[in-house]
């Protein structure tokens, strides 16, 4: 009987000696990956080493561009900031593709490391069950078959003793099983997080490439109107700032305008009351220059009043709530900026900006969601107007006829 005891401890020792350790160290486990993890974690560290190398001259080209931002307006200043905006993105794509790399590494290592706690696991329960096996074969005797059978008290305490310890270290043994379990799922769980931030760098990956086209094309556009003389740049900001005006004067005018005679018509009663959330107008979210924008390339032209939204030629534009269309601006040259302004109830108004194609008409009612026209914005496109780099939506926010920023209303 003593022997059988002694056995179950044995066995027991043998199960700590060969899994106890892997709750703390995914790496010993069965030892398998132990290698090819701490290889993959000595890749991941030089990625970091090289992201934060990257982050580093990111910000010198920012620092750069503030302080040229600082100097006197001249086309060789604007082409500087240009030349140093370029440099920045083509180093952010670099650090955006060595994210993408230390997100792949990163999961190449959870999964190896997975499959080795799972090995674990796998053995873990084998030795359980042997445990349970030797503890219930031969009909165990209960502590009276013990005390009944036992040559001494001495003899009965310490058999008693073995059992208890057999079920103490049973129980230890279920409970790191648990912990085990815990722990995989944890590393299955930050397998699906890593795979979706893989996800989102390719995304951002492939926008920040585009921003590299948007931006060499700002820098081409610029030269050929120009033609590297000073004085054309001088008479091309002067002809920019004049139309700007122009616009804002006439969403202005229009919105006053309509804004009085709905009111006096009690026209309002035929729309929902607006709550203040907004719709997103386009399917992407990708803004490509913020409201009031520092690194906009006209800001000391004048401040950009709204989110620039990456849309390719001919997305979509659903009206962001319902409203009365106010003004619906349709253009036959590249040089003439369409667009659109909806009145909304609460004093709130949006515009839609270098539109290809206009689907609504003025004095018209649409509902949130309704389609008012399509994208444009590709330099030397109709409706995309003079300030332009790229096709994007120009989406506006106006608060009793200001502009306001639009990430206030947006979900």
């Amino acid at each position: 009987m003593k022997s059988k005891y002694i056995l179950l401890a044995v066995i027991f020792a043998g199960f700590l000696l060969a899994g106890g350790n892997f709750v703390y160290s995914a790496t010993t486990d069965a030892g398998g990956n132990k290698e090819e993890i701490d290889d993959l974690n000595k890749q991941i560290a030089a990625r970091k080493d090289k992201i934060k190398q990257l982050e580093e001259t990111m910000a010198k080209y920012k620092q750069n561009i503030a302080a040229k931002q600082l100097e006197a307006v001249s086309l060789k200043n604007q082409l500087s900031i240009l030349d140093n905006k370029l440099s920045q993105t083509e180093t952010d794509i670099k650090l955006t593709e060595e994210k993408i790399g230390e997100a792949k590494l990163e999961i190449e290592a959870l999964q190896l490391s997975i499959a080795d706690k799972q090995k674990s696991i796998d053995k873990q329960k084998i030795i359980i069950s042997k445990i349970v096996r030797n503890i219930h074969a031969d009909d165990q005797k209960n502590y009276l078959e013990i005390l009944l059978t036992s040559n001494s008290f001495a003899d009965f305490y310490n058999q008693a003793k073995y059992l208890e310890n057999v079920y103490t270290d049973l129980g230890k043994s279920v409970k790191n099983l648990r912990l085990a379990k815990e722990d995989l799922d944890a590393k299955k769980a930050q397998v699906e997080a890593r795979k979706k931030l893989y996800d989102d760098l390719k995304t951002e990956l492939n926008n920040k490439q585009k921003d590299l086209i948007d931006q060499s094309n700002g820098k081409s556009t610029l030269l050929a109107q120009t033609k590297s003389s000073e004085s054309r740049y001088r008479t091309l900001l002067e002809s920019l700032r004049a139309q700007y005006q122009a616009t804002e004067n006439e969403v202005s005018a229009y919105e006053a305008q309509v804004r009085k005679k709905l009111e006096e018509m009690d026209r309002f009663n035929n729309l929902n009351s607006n709550s203040g959330d907004l719709s997103w107008p386009v399917p992407g979210r990708y803004i490509t220059s913020a409201f009031h924008d520092p690194d906009y390339p006209y800001r000391r032209v004048f401040e950009h009043s709204g989110l620039d939204i990456r849309a390719g030629q001919g997305t979509p534009i659903k009206a962001a709530a319902a409203g009365y269309v106010g003004r619906a601006k349709r253009c036959s040259l590249s040089s003439c900026y369409s667009y659109v302004l909806i009145i909304h109830t609460g004093n709130i108004s949006t515009v839609y900006g270098h539109m290809s194609s206009i689907a609504v008409s003025e004095e018209q009612f649409v509902a949130r969601g309704d389609v008012i026209g399509y994208s444009g914005g590709t330099p030397g496109t109709v409706g995309a107007g003079p300030f332009v780099t790229g096709p994007h939506l120009h989406f506006e926010v106006r608060a009793n006829g200001i502009p306001v920023n639009p990430m206030g209303y947006l979900p």
